[in-house]
């Protein structure tokens, strides 16, 4: 780099120093102005790491982390994802207890299973798989689950707790997009930022999480008449929509930062909502895959961490005390 290759960029950095370090931080500044790909295979190791240290710190004290994963029959990928799951429980040298139902189970006999796992003392967390077939109700099951042992975050007292900032299990793909964004340096604070998407397990929870983090918050939808003048101002764009090509070339300005929370499964793959070309055109924006979903695999196991220590007064580090 020679003496004046830091005005080329310092211009778009203004007076945030997380981000002046970060880019310093850089083989080639310059080079990664435009078009760089957050990729967070980085931080999903620096997770792991915390994780595995608090799983050695439980143990030494006699509590073993375990996870119950309650998975309906029907849909290969929830089965898939379950699966996921598993494998990196083990390796994170975590209890994974996997229990299938076929696709006619009924409401009770999943009622009465999480009912017993929420009073199974060797049991720190439960998590339903997604999406279920017609005839059960998600909210319904999902809020039967202990606030202590909800590791998805989703029941009302836990969405209170993400409301409030108060103690509870929040969301893991709404701390994942946060999380990334401090990682690689991008302050939130007096940051406008456009949320496309206020769903109940991440947009909503995401606007009161951008919001305790000083950010100058603009909520919109797939159904906004016209998305391209919010994004105009935006310095951070954030989409958890699940619609592909959502946010097109021609959308989008230089200076922007996109984390794509999106998933779609196309007949391309899976995909976010940013088409893939966006990235040439802008300063930063997370990768599908390899980007936000990453991340929140490892927060859930952070969230299973955290829900032990909820249930057994038990100190480990914690990560979103500070969201």
């Amino acid at each position: 780099m020679n003496d004046k290759q830091p005005y080329a960029w310092a211009k778009y950095l203004g007076d945030d120093i997380n981000q002046v370090l970060f880019y310093l931080r850089q083989p080639d500044t310059e080079a990664v102005l435009l078009g760089k790909l957050l990729k967070t295979k980085e931080l999903a190791g620096q997770i792991e790491a915390e994780i595995k240290g608090d799983v050695r710190h439980l143990k030494e004290r006699g509590i073993y982390p375990a996870i119950s994963v309650l998975l309906v029959q029907g849909d290969p990928a929830s089965a898939y994802y379950a699966k996921a799951k598993e494998k990196l429980a083990r390796k994170l040298g975590i209890r994974f207890l996997l229990t299938s139902f076929h696709q006619s189970v009924t409401e009770r006999e999943l009622l009465e299973k999480i009912n017993g796992l929420n009073h199974c003392p060797s049991v720190h967390g439960i998590m339903l798989e997604l999406p279920l077939p017609k005839h059960l109700d998600a909210n319904k099951l999902s809020s039967a689950v202990s606030p202590e042992k909800d590791v998805d975050g989703l029941t009302p007292s836990n969405q209170f707790s993400c409301m409030n900032g108060t103690r509870g299990l929040y969301p893991a793909t709404p701390q994942s997009c946060i999380r990334i964004l401090k990682y690689f340096g991008y302050s939130l604070k007096g940051k406008r930022v456009v949320l496309i998407g206020h769903g109940k397990t991440v947009g909503r929870p995401l606007v009161h999480m951008l919001l305790r983090e000083n950010a100058t918050l603009t909520v919109c939808d797939e159904f906004t008449t016209k998305l391209k003048p919010h994004i105009d101002q935006a310095d951070i764009l954030i989409s958890a929509v699940g619609k592909a090509n959502l946010i097109m070339p021609e959308m989008v300005h230089p200076e922007l930062v996109i984390i794509d929370a999106g998933i779609n499964d196309t007949p391309d793959g899976i995909t976010g909502d940013v088409n893939a070309e966006v990235a040439e055109s802008i300063r930063a924006m997370t990768p599908v895959p390899g980007g936000v979903g990453k991340i929140t695999t490892m927060v859930l196991f952070q969230n299973l961490i955290r829900a032990v220590s909820l249930q057994t007064n038990e100190s480990v580090v914690g990560y979103y005390e500070s969201l």
